[in-house]
């Protein structure tokens, strides 16, 4: 027999996330990061209400985010990853699901047919924010990068195009594990300065080639074996998939290959269940993307003209793995 109770916890999870969230937009884990602080010093310096803030800062203990010690708060080992000081921090990540906050709350007006504010993740941002986003997708992505980069044999490749390449994660993590492997990375000009600085940092530069431009607007660099789409199809419609697809068909060497990197659902679309989940991120907050079956990836690429199409893996944390072949 299902558990009410249980049950019931599901549903209010929003609660707590709308806390967390909440607390990173007011900077609390950084303000405790310096020094544990009351609630009352807190208030009076930055004009916070002091009862809002004191359940703000009891819920967080009892979350296990930070730790109370008479009056004084300070950061637990969890709470330490949203503040701005943390060398690995998670803060510009939070504060992107702060922004998508918004979106998800018109997922009512969104089925009823109704259209909301709608944006791509990276445009509109100011250079701090985006840097800022830029470098946690790095912290979050280092890991599995490298579990997608020595799960995928690429070693009879000479060359990597990575689009939307960011700063630079999976290239590093292709590059890593092959060694006679050179990149070329194609981004936005505003993310591009952002690559260099971690390439140069990592000590990969020498072996990449910095490319910018909009892969919605504009041709792709020529001349690599392999190209690499890791999460990006979801962003996209169908249609807009199919364009793109055919930009990196006439983009890369005869016999090259495309590995898209994303999740890809069951024929049920139940499964895997962040999938599901991410299909509705994107429902509220893009004009046209989704998550995709197998069979619609497979066909949108053959109507880009690839063949030898195969889903490799299969995962839950969009690690899925399909190739195609020129």
């Amino acid at each position: 027999m299902e558990n009410p109770q249980a049950i019931m916890t599901e549903a209010m999870n929003f609660m707590k996330s709308r806390v967390v969230l909440t607390s990173a937009e007011l900077d609390l884990f950084t303000k405790l990061d310096e020094k544990p602080l009351t609630a009352a010093e807190i208030a009076e310096r930055d004009k916070f209400n002091l009862k809002g803030l004191t359940r703000v800062l009891d819920c967080l203990a009892a979350l296990g985010f930070v730790k109370k010690e008479g009056n004084c708060y300070f950061n637990t080992e969890k709470g330490a990853l949203f503040s701005s000081r943390h060398s690995e921090t998670m803060l510009p990540m939070v504060l992107h699901f702060n922004r998508l906050w918004d979106n998800w709350g018109s997922l009512t007006d969104t089925v009823k047919g109704k259209t909301g504010r709608r944006q791509r993740v990276v445009k509109g941002l100011d250079r701090k924010s985006r840097e800022a986003f830029v470098g946690a997708m790095h912290v979050i992505g280092r890991t599995l990068s490298k579990e997608i980069a020595d799960s995928y044999d690429a070693g009879r490749f000479d060359c990597l195009l990575d689009i939307g390449g960011a700063s630079g994660t999976y290239t590093m993590a292709f590059l890593s594990k092959n060694p006679k492997m050179k990149a070329v990375l194609y981004d936005l000009k505003e993310v591009i300065p952002l690559a260099k600085k971690r390439l140069e940092s990592d000590g990969f530069l020498h072996r990449v080639t910095l490319a910018a431009g909009d892969f919605h607007k504009d041709e792709l660099p020529e001349g690599c074996d392999l190209a690499l789409l890791s999460a990006i199809i979801h962003q996209n419609s169908p249609e807009e998939n199919i364009v793109l697809y055919k930009k990196i068909y006439r983009a890369l060497r005869p016999g090259g290959t495309l590995l898209i990197r994303d999740h890809v659902m069951d024929e049920s679309r139940t499964n895997p269940p962040p999938g599901a989940l991410f299909a509705i991120n994107m429902l509220v907050n893009t004009m046209g993307g989704d998550t995709y079956t197998f069979a619609e990836v497979r066909d949108t690429l053959k109507r880009a003209g690839f063949v030898d199409i195969k889903l490799l893996r299969t995962g839950e944390k969009m690690d899925c793995l399909v190739e195609a072949v020129k």
